[in-house]
């Protein structure tokens, strides 16, 4: 009998190597030894405040310690996959055996993600090298906006000029944008000025009409056929309340390109909105794509995609396939999950967004466990995996010729009405009540018994964008560990409900994930009490000749060198490790900490849930700051306040240590620690120094900010001076 051969093989991760377990074991020793000198030194009775700020670091180093651990998880079993596409032509015969493919992409607000970038996004995809009759795109616009849909239409007319021209010279950048912004001239086709001023005239129209142009005169001056889109627009529109829109641009039976082959299928989506009914977020749009895409398409496996994560590699279908597809795969496997890079990083990681080390290890070492955390965008699903009783429909059927009106059909399961009373976003779909509904989707299904696998190409699959201004940044990771917090302090949190299902080992993995928001309590621990003992002439650590001193050293500098290797084995640098390091202490002092009292105003229903779409809309200016690695601020933003006063109240710490230990010597000993813990917050703060004092750009700290921030740091100082 024919060996059939392989679409992929896994192997153990690096990872896994002896050395990694040795340092590991040490390291674990040594947090149990420093937890031991806390827990002698609270035993010894010497002050109230002395036992205070005892127990304040007691508190800091076991949350570091646990986090820590469980971040272990992700070690024991890591492993890496390869793909063979090549090899697809063998196990299935023909192409026309492929299974259908509908691709998610999720927008909402045109002002805020721009049209010409979504529409980039969705060209991209369109023009996968995959069977037209077998995808199907659909656009779900969950503001209901004329200029999404205008732009789109707009869109439909350039596809058919489009695809077949990337097909024809097999382009790899299949977003205009980037194609056409790249150096193309070498690879200069014939057709290439053609299509380009195509693509120019098409973005120049719907800029247009974003920018200046009034949309209601655009649509009354346009021709029937335009208009016809539109006609359920009425004055009483508004993107919170609308009925359902459903608009079928292309379709695979019907429309043709310029040289006459089919076009996928194109179908833009606005659900029906009612101010007095849940719509959660982006977990019920994708929920309601599934539903509509059930009535016209059905295909068995679906992408979901971010409207800013374009397609940097049009066969990655095919290396769907080869885990989908290979006879040795484990039938439960219920999503395929790429990873998230972004094309707008700079060359310093200013804002340490580009995290590939620290992606490339959670994700391989919960492969290894059971299965990798669905990262919201990027990841493709077996639709068997989030529906309870999958139908058997498959192309658009053509109303006109079917029993029944299929269109009527989705449009009544797009209604915010048809979910009531239903298992949707309980059981069945993408679950609701967390923010981050995609790590807590995947976390579901992986406890009903599905798999789930990490597919890392060298080529990135798609590239999003991330945002370049800090108070984006802030905003979003403060909406993510929100998110996460929700999940993991609801019943279904994996420290109880993972454990029962899922192997322990990755449940743990979850743990780490969804409670790292309590990075905050250590970081602002350690950002402000060492301090305020420094200001106040009061030691907190061992002498630097003591032998626990060396304990506190090994501690710093393994987890930091350790970190800085992984960085370097990923292809990093110096500068892109130590941003991301400032930025974790950074966010650890805001937005994280932000995050859990976010928590606790929503557990005790002082406050309810609120998605702000990320604004993907930047000037020129502020790009070329952001290029050059500067510091965006620019506004007044409350998560700025934690930032600036840690920085200031380190700053005079130190100046006022050092100006103790030049006065006498022997005050070096006993407060080294103290002088290094502050130092080192300085050194990472010069961005917020120099936002605050030395910029005159609009990209500075706002001078209220600033303002604001002395006054704080001086009521604290007076406040904790009276406690030492």
């Amino acid at each position: 009998m024919e060996k059939v051969p392989s679409l992929h093989i896994s192997k153990p991760s690096p990872k896994t190597s002896w050395f990694n377990r040795v340092y590991t074991l040490v390291y674990l020793i040594d947090i149990f030894s420093l937890v031991y000198r806390h827990c002698c030194n609270l035993m010894i009775y010497r002050s109230p405040a002395f036992t205070c700020h005892t127990i304040l670091l007691l508190v800091a180093d076991i949350v570091l310690a646990l986090l820590w651990i469980t971040k272990q998880a992700f070690f024991i079993n890591p492993v890496r996959r390869q793909v063979f596409p090549e090899n697809l032509s063998q196990v299935v015969a023909k192409e026309s055996d492929y299974p259908g493919l509908d691709v998610f992409v999720c927008t909402a607000d045109p002002f805020k993600e721009p049209p010409i970038g979504v529409l980039n996004t969705v060209l991209s995809v369109l023009a996968y090298e995959y069977p037209t009759d077998k995808l199907s795109v659909y656009v779900s616009d969950d503001g209901g906006s004329q200029l999404t849909l205008f732009a789109f239409i707009e869109a439909a007319k350039f596809a058919k000029h489009w695809l077949p021209f990337c097909k024809k010279y097999n382009i790899m950048d299949r977003s205009p944008e980037v194609y056409f912004g790249n150096d193309y001239s070498s690879n200069l086709f014939p057709e290439t000025n053609e299509i380009q001023g195509m693509y120019k005239s098409m973005k120049a129209k719907i800029q247009g009409v974003v920018d200046q142009v009034p949309f209601d005169q655009l649509i009354k001056d346009a021709p029937s056929s335009i208009k016809a889109h539109f006609n359920k627009w009425s004055p009483e529109f508004t993107r919170h309340q609308h009925r359902t829109i459903i608009q079928v641009l292309l379709k695979n039976n019907q429309d043709k390109d310029v040289t006459g082959n089919y076009m996928p299928n194109l179908i833009y989506l606005a659900r029906e909105k009612n101010i007095g009914t849940p719509h959660h977020f982006k977990a019920g749009a994708l929920n309601t794509l599934i539903r509509v895409s059930n009535v016209l398409t059905n295909a068995p496996i679906f992408l979901v995609l971010d409207c800013d994560m374009y397609s940097n590699d049009p066969k990655t279908p095919l290396r769907t396939l080869c885990y989908f597809m290979d006879p040795g795969m484990d039938p439960k496997l219920a999503f395929v999950q790429f990873p998230q890079r972004f094309h707008n990083i700079n060359r310093y990681d200013t804002y340490g967004a580009e995290l590939d080390p620290e992606m490339r290890i959670c994700t391989e070492g919960m492969d290894g466990l059971g299965g990798t955390m669905f990262m919201g965008s990027g990841g493709f699903f077996r639709r068997q995996a989030l529906l309870e009783k999958p139908t058997d429909q498959c192309g658009i059927r053509d109303e006109t010729n079917e029993p029944g009106d299929v269109l009527a059909l989705a449009h009544r399961v797009a209604s915010c009405m048809y979910e009531v009373n239903t298992k949707w976003g309980s059981e069945i779909g993408f679950r609701y009540g967390v923010l981050t509904e995609d790590i807590y989707t995947g976390f579901h299904l992986q406890c009903l018994g599905w798999k789930s696998v990490i597919c890392n190409p060298t080529r990135a699959a798609f590239l999003g964008h991330m945002p370049i201004a800090l108070k984006d940044f802030l905003s979003q990771s403060n909406r993510w560990y929100l998110g996460l917090l929700q999940a993991g302090l609801s019943k279904y949190s994996p420290l109880t409900y993972g454990f029962k299902f899922l192997n322990p080992f990755q449940a743990i993995c979850y743990a780490n994930l969804y409670f790292r928001a309590f990075w905050s309590i250590p970081i602002i621990i350690y950002a402000f009490l060492p301090q305020l003992a420094l200001l106040n002439s009061v030691p907190l650590f061992p002498k630097v000749l003591d032998p626990w001193c060396l304990l506190y050293i090994f501690l710093f500098l393994g987890a930091y060198g350790n970190e800085y290797v992984d960085y370097v084995a990923a292809g990093s640098d110096f500068k892109k490790w130590w941003n991301s390091q400032r930025m974790w202490l950074i966010m650890g002092s805001s937005s994280w900490a932000c995050a859990i009292f976010s928590w606790l105003l929503t557990y005790l229903n002082m406050s309810a849930l609120d998605f702000n779409v990320t604004s993907k809309v930047s000037d020129i200016e502020k790009k070329e700051r952001y290029e050059k690695g500067i510091f965006e601020f620019g506004v007044e933003l409350p998560l700025l306040l934690p930032i600036n006063v840690a920085a200031i109240i380190n700053l005079f710490a130190f100046l006022i240590g050092i100006k103790q230990v030049l006065m006498n010597n022997r005050r070096l000993e006993e407060m080294f620690v103290q002088l290094f813990i502050a130092g080192f917050v300085v050194v990472n703060s010069w961005p917020i120094y120099e936002g605050m004092v030395l910029r005159s750009d609009k990209g500075r700290m706002p001078t209220k900010i600033t303002l604001q921030s002395f006054s704080i740091a001086l009521v604290i100082y007076l406040v904790f001076r009276l406690s030492f």
